[in-house]
């Protein structure tokens, strides 16, 4: 069995990590003023967000064309690979996993085996790593799975954001009604429910420090209660400054964890809207 490893764009992961763990990414459509792009190949994070400032509508996503998708899919069979483990964002905020399961017959020359990540960012980022390594050590679609739902319920999150609009518009946010809070400046706290896995807010404070302080006390409770070592990544929407000065205080206070920064790029970003930025854990992969 030669096991090749699928994501799609919102892993965010660098050209470096695809290409040295051979991995295979399907690019997600964003759309700007009736405008279709594919996210990191017609267009950049850095693009995206300067768009984004002069558009005269929100933006949306899609999925790609199924048509598409098939072809993707078999072209990796005719390089030899037999099995395709294909991990995907949350199928709680869109529709692609569904569709990926839905379509799994009609591929030929290949078996294609889609993982629900429940997540999405480099969260999914590093699941996909970790696939991909054990693929190349040889390890079985059974072992990869297994390893893969064990990380997943290792992972916390909390994406703080500057203004819920374009979630609810979207209808990601499963507890909009309760939230809706923008004309009073708060700051919606979400996280994705461990029981649902739906985006949910759960908590709202009137300042940008409060929230970061909220996010980092809800981490110190998890990193008190786990046995394993903890991976942490600070996650922003075209706020590197921001992301940077937390990641700068975090890292005197957390010595013991790794600290990454990555980034919201356009398929997520349109939802969360520029300056969101989150904090987000899983048990580190490389320990």
């Amino acid at each position: 069995m030669k096991i090749a490893v699928v994501t799609d764009s919102t892993a965010y992961l660098t050209a470096e990590q695809i290409a040295d763990n051979n991995i295979h990414v399907i690019p997600l459509p964003v759309i700007i003023d009736n405008e279709v792009y594919k996210e990191g190949v017609d267009i950049s994070t850095e693009e995206f967000y300067a768009k984004l400032s002069k558009s005269e509508t929100f933006p949306s996503t899609s999925q790609p064309p199924i048509g598409e998708l098939i072809t993707f899919y078999e072209n990796i069979g005719k390089q030899g690979f037999d099995t395709v483990i294909s991990i995907h964002l949350a199928s709680t905020i869109s529709g692609f996993y569904q569709t990926l399961k839905n379509m799994t017959g009609e591929i030929k020359g290949v078996d294609v085996h889609p993982f629900d990540s429940q997540i999405t960012v480099m969260l999914m980022g590093n699941l996909v790593l970790k696939a991909a390594r054990m693929a190349k050590e040889g390890a079985s679609i059974e072992k990869i799975f297994s390893e893969l739902e064990a990380l997943r319920k290792t992972m916390g999150e909390c994406f703080i954001v500057d203004d819920l609009q374009n979630l609810v518009r979207g209808g990601r946010l499963s507890n909009a009604s309760a939230f809706i809070g923008s004309v009073l400046k708060i700051k919606p706290l979400l996280t994705f429910d461990n029981s649902s896995h739906k985006i949910v807010a759960f908590d709202k404070v009137r300042s940008m420090k409060k929230a970061l302080k909220k996010a980092e006390s809800i981490f110190e409770e998890e990193k008190a209660r786990v046995s394993y070592p903890l991976r942490v990544i600070i996650i922003h929407a075209n706020d590197i400054e921001a992301a940077q000065a937390w990641k700068q205080e975090l890292s005197q206070k957390y010595s013991d964890c790794q600290i990454d920064l990555s980034y919201f790029g356009p398929v997520i970003g349109a939802h969360l809207g520029e300056k969101a930025i989150a904090l987000a854990w899983m048990k580190d992969i490389d320990k």
